[in-house]
Formats: C-alpha cells, structure tokens, sequence
C-alpha cells in the first residue's frame, strides 16, 4: 500500500513497502512470536525477520460524530489529532490517508490496485491531491503540509489548487509539533536527494520560517550588494552527494543551514573586542539555543556541527605543527569540504582550498617542504649581548 505502490505506478523503485491488515495490533502480535508493538500515537506491528523489521498497520477509520470508535482516538481543540487507533476496513483505511497518490492498495490475492479516492487519476495527471477538507486534514497533522512539499519535490507533481492555498495561512500551526518530530521531518526532506527543489518549495509556501527561523531573516540580508548563496551551494552538493552514494550526516546538514545565522551572531561579540574563537563559541551556543525551540539537534550531531564550525577558523593557521594537527583531527574532513563550498560561494579565499588539496595529495616530505614555506623565518642570528660597561 502507499508509497511502495505508488512507486512503482511511476517507474520508480520503492524504498520499501507498507503492509495492512484487518487484524489489530494486539492480534497480530499473537500470531508472531518475533513481534513487537510500537508506537502511541499510532498502534503498528514491527515483525522481525531477519535482520529486517516488516511494519504491519492495521486498517483505521474516520470518527464522526455519532460514531461508536473502534479503539482509542484523541483530538486536542485545534483539531489536531494526538492518537488515531480508530480501527475499520480496508476502504474506510483510504479515505484516512493523507494523499489520494499514498492511498493505493496492491491486493496479493488477485495481484490488482485498489484504488478508493481517484489515485490513480491524480498519479495520471501528476497532481497531488489531499483527501477531504484541506483545512482540516492540515489541522489534524500539520506535518502533512511538509509531506506535501516533500513528495511534490520528489516526484515533480504539482499541488492541487485547493490543497496548495490554506498552505500559506496555516504555516503557523507547525509551531505546535514536538521539535524532535520536525527534527525527523528535516532528515526526510533534505536528505533524499532533491533536497535544492524541497528548499524552494519550503519557501515559496512560507513554511522554511518555522523549521529554521535564523537562517530565514539571514537570508534575506545581502552581503555586498549580493544574495547569500551559500545555502543553496550545500544543499546542491548534498544532493549530488547522495546521487553519488556518499553519505550525508546531519551535522553537516545542519551546520550549513545555520552557518549565516553564525556568521550574523558573530558580529556584536566581535565589535566588543572578541577574538574570532571566542565570539564564535558564543554565537554558536546562541544560535543552537534558538534552533532548537524550532527543531531538536542531538547532541551527537550537534557537538560535530560545532568542531565543522571551529576549525573553519584553524584551517587557515597552518603554520609550524598546527596542519599537521588539523590533518589528523576526525572533524578535518567534513571542515574541509565545507572550506570548499564556503569557497564556491565566495566566502573563502580559493587559494587556501587549494592548499589544504595539495597538502592531503603529496607525500610527508611534500607536506614538510609546504609548512615551511608558509611558516614565519627565523633570524640566524644569536641574541644580542649587552655592551661591557665603560
């Protein structure tokens, strides 16, 4: 059922599939041994197999008034909901879908698609449509508007009219997720491989300001009359990274969405007389403390996001043993890379990449003979004797 369905409708291979059934949770776990229930928010089956976990939901329903619920639903006053282990069938599952492209079911017992909202119309004409009222589906679960930009920017179809335009009213209601869940949203959106098309998406619908605010007022500063750049230069090469099969961590991710808000943070403590090191120390704990209202970073990735930072300013003090230093600290790699994109988009000088480039591709007499070149003279002469006295 949904995406792995709809995947497949469109040439594409599925990251996985959903599975659902009319059993409950509770039921499926009797029949597995090597079964677990997870999940509050909502009930699901993970079925070990292997070193694989096969997801099993089970068929939920719409509750409207009058209705005697199946299960446990609750739903705060703004209309979101908080728990829907409301059970039903197999047709009253589709309608609670979110997007009529995500609410297609393969049916193993004749091999046909099951299709209840018009899915594969949508799919046909390349629209992304939400199920029933707009308004209200977002209000449910406000994450549904990311969804929405997500999968328009992964697949390339465009919003339908009336799912597209209470967009722009209701960004605000993202303020209410949890952090740790736009944390996890974040991933989904950045790092599958489109993440350029997601950002402009992000932003064209005024949601971008409520995942990460600082880098949103930063964006609109300009920095001698130009545009900052340097996020779209990350967010390319971290596609092009992943299209390449090279990983993509995190803290990377985050500390160039974040880097203009850094570098803006960094300037009053700098007008008081501190030194780079120390102003961006205080800057970064500044800007962490306010990302974080907005969207958590644990801390595994925010210590490395902050060594990516500091050592932008080491990488250019090479003298004497401090490259060699550099060279072997295990943040070298990733500063270096983003040392690169800082170049690309004007920010740092290129001869210093390219020495860094060099430094990593000789051998240690070449890497020798490149300290010394850079490293201050010493007199030879020995140190002056104070005239006898007359």
């Amino acid at each position: 059922m949904g995406g792995g369905v709809r995947d497949l409708l469109l040439g594409r291979e599925p990251k996985d599939f959903d599975i659902a059934t009319g059993a409950s949770p509770d039921e499926v776990y009797q029949l597995f041994r090597n079964c677990r229930l997870v999940g509050r928010r909502f009930r699901l089956a993970h079925i070990l197999f292997g070193r694989e976990i096969i997801e099993v939901a089970t068929f939920r329903a719409q509750v409207t008034d009058g209705d005697e619920p199946v299960g446990d639903r609750a739903i705060e006053a703004g209309g979101r909901i908080l728990r829907d282990n409301v059970y039903g069938g197999l047709e009253d599952d589709a309608w609670r879908r979110d997007f009529t492209i995500n609410a297609l079911y393969y049916g193993i017992e004749n091999f046909s698609v099951i299709d209840y909202t018009g899915g594969m119309e949508d799919i046909e004409a390349g629209v992304l449509r939400i199920i029933g009222d707009p308004e209200q589906r977002y209000r449910e679960d406000p994450v549904r508007m990311l969804r929405a930009v997500r999968f328009a920017a992964k697949i390339g179809f465009r919003i339908d009219p009336a799912s597209e335009d209470i967009i722009y009213e209701l960004g605000h209601l993202l303020e209410d997720i949890p952090a740790a869940r736009l944390f996890d949203e974040v991933l989904k959106l950045f790092v599958g491989g489109y993440a350029v098309q997601t950002f402009e998406l992000l932003r064209h619908y005024r949601l971008f300001e409520y995942l990460f605010p600082q880098t949103e007022v930063s964006l609109a500063e300009e920095e001698e009359g130009f545009p900052h750049v340097f996020v779209l230069k990350a967010l390319a090469n971290t596609d092009l990274r992943i299209a390449q099969g090279k990983p993509v961590t995190p803290a990377f991710l985050y500390a160039a969405l974040l880097w203009e808000p850094l570098r803006i943070a960094m300037r009053p403590y700098l007008e008081q007389g501190d030194n780079e090191q120390q102003a961006m120390t205080k800057a970064a704990r500044q800007v962490l403390d306010q990302q974080v209202q907005s969207t958590s970073l644990p801390r595994r990735f925010s210590t490395p996001m902050q060594e990516i930072w500091a050592l932008q300013i080491r990488l250019s003090k090479r003298a004497g043993k401090r490259a060699y230093r550099l060279f072997e600290h295990p943040r070298f790699r990733a500063a270096y890379d983003f040392l690169l994109l800082r170049a690309e988009a004007g920010e740092a000088e290129p001869e210093l990449c390219d020495w860094w480039t060099d430094f990593q591709e000789v051998d240690d007499a070449g890497r020798a003979a490149m300290v010394r070149d850079i490293s201050p003279k010493r007199s030879r002469r020995g140190p002056r004797r104070k005239k006898a006295a007359d």
